[in-house]
């Protein structure tokens, strides 16, 4: 008898979810009702009738900084959580160098917050 490849029952697990969307897909169509009406075709906004256009609103430039302020301080995190793991192997070289990333960052959080793009107040 011949080993098995290893990798066939992931390969057969995905065939199978594979098909288990599309026939989803295809029932929901087939199934589904199909009543659309004025209300049900209407954007959704908080519950509330929406206002105006989309593309009429804009946005203040702080919504997006704020954004990637948040993104950059959640990668910080997610590499922090392997570190810690591992802190006690890799010694006190590592320590330092995460202290030193950790500084570059607060530096960062400190201009910006001198930049005053925190403040919404304005």
């Amino acid at each position: 008898m011949t080993e098995l490849n290893p990798y066939l029952g992931i390969f057969l697990l995905t065939i199978a979810a594979a098909a288990f969307l599309v026939a989803m897909v295809i029932l929901s169509i087939v199934l589904g009702p199909k009543n659309p009406t004025k209300t049900k075709q209407m954007p959704w906004e908080c519950g509330a009738v929406p206002v105006g256009s989309v593309r009429d609103q804009r946005f203040n430039v702080r919504f997006y900084l704020i954004a990637m302020l948040f993104i950059l301080f959640d990668i910080e995190v997610v590499f922090m959580y392997p570190w810690a793991v591992v802190l006690e192997r890799l010694g006190a070289f590592a320590l330092w160098q995460m202290l030193s990333f950790m500084a570059v960052l607060v530096v960062g959080l400190v201009y910006v917050w001198r930049k005053g793009v925190l403040n919404w107040n304005d």
